[in-house]
């Protein structure tokens, strides 16, 4: 699944190398300029296009837009791609979708002036918040009804959707799993799978939260979560395979740690497939939008982002299972779709949203302490 990292095999290696070296360079659209007089790849609005219809028109004349790690079976990101293609005619280039956050940067670094090099990146909040430096601020149209506790003031990223972390499980392979401590079971010997490597994917990043927490940790405390992997691959249960709906339906990944929408999903797949959000674990997360400062379709870059959070882009948002950034706006509003954000579960008690300084303090100590747990 997407944000989840293993090492890059010796194939991929070459074939991302052969990828970058075959890639024609950029049309150079930084320099070039919208009606107002702004360059393109400076714009921070649509006014500074002149308006929507010339971002539009702008988009449209670029053709194309590379996005990077979107999974169709995430967010539902399948449907909202094809929605923008359709609406706009506008060819969409979908690299590495079951890439992990940090994969999306080295590719945009790799690839920099390249007309392969992704366009807009979609990343967890410890691999967003380290890489600042590489976005281009813009507010869209609908800016001011994202909460400031979820967008950079300039629009250097935004929140655009989130959920809980969650543990998903085949009742035909193991028992019910009713709490973290569960995991550590004779029952779940070489069963117990998480999406990724926490110092590089924004998936397993929290599902190591959501463990400290169930062990007494706290946002300002993962070592305990660290610690129960240690256990956890002691034990025999630990699973070093990356999760994907396939391994899922094949019965290979019995027990998955991922957010609850990415679980939720399975189970319309696979019947058998539970979920269960530890109740004195509840940790929230949402990701990153952002539109890469070197873009090689600099206003295709910029209508996506507007498209994503106008209300037909996160209404799809929702319909993944997902909870869109202006969910709260929009049903104040009247204009989400009440059908679908109903299906989106409502956590009672108290959860935990790590802040950036909590996540740079959790990321430190992951990028120490990880790899001398799991090996």
């Amino acid at each position: 699944m997407k944000r989840s990292l293993l090492a890059v095999s010796a194939a991929s290696a070459l074939l991302l190398a052969g990828l970058i070296a075959c890639a024609p360079p950029q049309k150079d659209n930084s320099g070039g300029e919208t009606k107002s007089g702004v360059k393109v790849s400076e714009a921070k609005s649509a006014a500074d296009f002149g308006g929507m219809d010339a971002l539009v028109e702008a988009a449209k004349k670029e053709g194309e837009l590379n996005v990077i790690a979107l999974p169709p079976d995430w967010a539902n990101y399948g449907a909202i791609i094809k929605a923008f293609s359709d609406k706009y005619g506008i060819k969409v280039n979908s690299a590495q979708p079951d890439a992990a956050s940090q994969d999306e940067v080295n590719a945009a670094n790799q690839q920099k002036g390249k007309s392969s090099a992704p366009d807009v990146f979609d990343l967890g909040q410890a691999v967003a918040l380290a890489n600042t430096s590489m976005f281009a601020p813009y507010t869209v149209a609908t800016f001011d009804d994202i909460p400031a506790a979820f967008k950079d003031p300039n629009g250097t990223w935004v929140n655009d959707y989130g959920g809980y972390m969650s543990i998903g499980f085949d009742t035909t392979k193991v028992p019910p799993v009713t709490s973290v401590n569960d995991l550590l079971k004779p029952e779940y010997k070489g069963k117990v799978a998480l999406n990724g490597d926490p110092t590089q994917a924004g998936a397993a990043f929290s599902g190591v939260m959501m463990v400290a927490l169930s062990q007494g940790g706290s946002v300002d405390d993962v070592a305990p979560g660290v610690e129960f992997f240690r256990k956890l691959k002691e034990a025999g249960n630990f699973l070093p395979v990356d999760p994907t709906p396939a391994t899922i339906e094949s019965g290979q990944t019995p027990v998955v740690i991922d957010w609850n929408y990415l679980n939720a999903t399975e189970t319309a797949k696979l019947p058998t497939w539970q979920v269960v959000v530890p109740s004195n674990a509840v940790v929230a997360g949402y990701y990153y939008q952002a539109i890469n400062k070197d873009a090689p379709h600099p206003a295709a870059a910029r209508l996506w982002q507007e498209f994503l959070y106008g209300d037909e882009g996160q209404n799809l948002f929702a319909a993944g299972g997902v909870r869109p950034v202006r969910a709260d706006q929009m049903l104040r509003a009247g204009t989400i779709d009440k059908a679908v954000v109903n299906k989106i579960p409502v956590i009672d008690g108290p959860v935990s949203v790590p802040s950036p300084d909590q996540t740079d303090k959790a990321t430190k100590y992951l990028t120490d302490n990880w790899a001398k747990a799991i090996g």
